[in-house]
């Protein structure tokens, strides 16, 4: 599968994509926006899943560990920074055969996410391979 166009802020959103992380990380610095990437090998639970997210995606010292604060923190402009970001969710398939309703649940979040963003005219790219 192609990478999408990351300047195509109105396109953006949470898409499944099964490529090198390297290849990621060079259209997204491209585009000029953030590239986080988020390794969930050993998320076998919500607290192991949260540690994984709040480290790889680089989410601020007081970030809650539950779905409320990933929410918000996904959110927040500080975060985000000034031209938005690619978020990179590798190794994700053991967790989502596992824990269904949590993986719908954070796939609810990164797409309400996405669009709250793309309504501020800032890319928030979710790739999930």
């Amino acid at each position: 599968m192609k990478l999408p166009d990351f300047t195509q802020v109105d396109e953006a959103g949470v898409i499944e994509y099964h490529g090198h992380a390297d290849a990621i990380a060079a259209a997204a610095s491209h585009a000029r926006l953030r590239y986080l990437d988020a390794d969930l090998t050993h998320a076998v639970d919500k607290a192991s899943l949260f540690a994984a997210l709040a480290h790889g995606l680089k989410l601020p010292e007081h970030f809650g560990n539950n779905f409320d604060a990933l929410a918000d923190s996904l959110e927040d402009r500080d975060w985000l920074g000034k031209t938005g970001c690619v978020v990179h969710l590798r190794h994700v398939a053991h967790y989502r055969k596992e824990h269904p309703h949590d993986w719908e649940t954070l796939g609810e979040i990164l797409a309400e996410a996405a669009e709250f963003w793309g309504e501020r005219h800032l890319a928030f790219w979710v790739l999930v391979g």
